[in-house]
């Protein structure tokens, strides 16, 4: 199965343990769970689809992409531009962002619709974001969720994490009625409980999950933090408990990486409760280091056979 990310990756300045020292890395939301994807299933082919600048930063960017083993031949590259850039503050573990990202030039990935709708034929599973979405211009918004619409049509399935973030929309208004639009256009929804409850009133994980199946997804899965993952499917339902940790260091990629082990067992035809508890043990790994892209070791991929 070939897997199709679409998003804006950008710069990271994460901390490091020295005082008001910074590391640079390349991190974004889609961009996460296609690195993680790639670590945890790398004979499942990964490609990314976005646009990067001209600039010396964005051709790092696609040799950092490359040399983790995810496909750039989809990336446009939009002259004049540049990347994002954002910067992580951790407290207690949780984290807060900084952002400058007026002049990336992610914010113009579907503007070639073309180009948009040949990465998602050569794909069998597409996944994208709330973010994606939200980064995009009105005339972008429908663009994207026309091809995936198109591309659910001819059989492909779409993926989609909705990964709500109120400042980059206008409204929450806005937000909410563009993600409940690309619900309607996916099979496959992520949501989180806790944004979910916040945004649209959602008593519980449970009416997150009805909301989702209502709008058209075949199989919802519900993330609720260190509770247990709710998950429904058109054949069977339940839950899966979370193991608990003893520290939690940065939560940056705790919903990528996990998203990453759902679409890993996605493409090998795993059991879904065998993919949930796979990703819990992904996203319990990615919180105890720092930044978004933590290195998985040998032991943990053996642990999560």
């Amino acid at each position: 199965m070939r897997i199709l990310a679409i998003g804006e990756c950008m710069a990271e300045m994460a901390p490091t343990d020295a005082p008001i020292t910074y590391q640079m890395g390349f991190a974004g939301d889609t961009f996460n769970t296609a690195w993680y994807l790639v670590q945890l299933s790398p004979e499942t082919p990964v490609s990314y689809f976005t646009a990067v600048g001209d600039d010396a930063i964005s051709s790092r960017m696609l040799g950092v992409m490359r040399e983790s083993g995810v496909d750039t031949q989809q990336v446009r590259i939009v002259p004049n531009r540049s990347v994002g850039l954002y910067l992580i503050t951790l407290d207690n573990g949780e984290r807060s962002f900084t952002y400058w990202r007026g002049q990336s030039a992610a914010r113009l990935l579907a503007q070639d619709k073309q180009a948009l709708a040949h990465a998602m034929k050569q794909s069998d599973l597409i996944y994208f974001s709330g973010i994606t979405l939200a980064i995009l211009d009105p005339e972008g918004r429908d663009a994207l969720l026309e091809a995936a619409r198109s591309a659910r049509r001819a059989g492909k399935r779409i993926a989609f994490d909705p990964n709500l973030r109120p400042h980059l929309w206008a409204s929450p208004a806005e937000m909410t009625e563009n993600i409940m639009q690309a619900a309607a256009v996916c099979d496959i929804a992520l949501p989180s409980f806790e944004d979910e409850a916040r945004w649209f009133s959602d008593m519980n994980p449970a009416a997150t999950l009805q909301r989702y199946a209502n709008a058209g997804a075949d199989t919802i899965i519900v993330k609720n933090g260190a509770e247990a993952v709710l998950y429904r499917t058109r054949d069977a339902e339940g839950s899966v408990n979370v193991p608990p940790l003893a520290s939690v260091v940065d939560t940056t990629a705790a919903g990528d990486s996990f998203n990453a082990g759902i679409l890993a067992g996605v493409a090998t035809g795993r059991p879904l409760p065998d993919s949930i508890a796979r990703a819990c043990k992904l996203a319990g790994h990615a919180v105890q280091g720092k930044g978004a892209l933590v290195p998985l070791d040998q032991s943990l991929l053996d642990n999560c056979q």
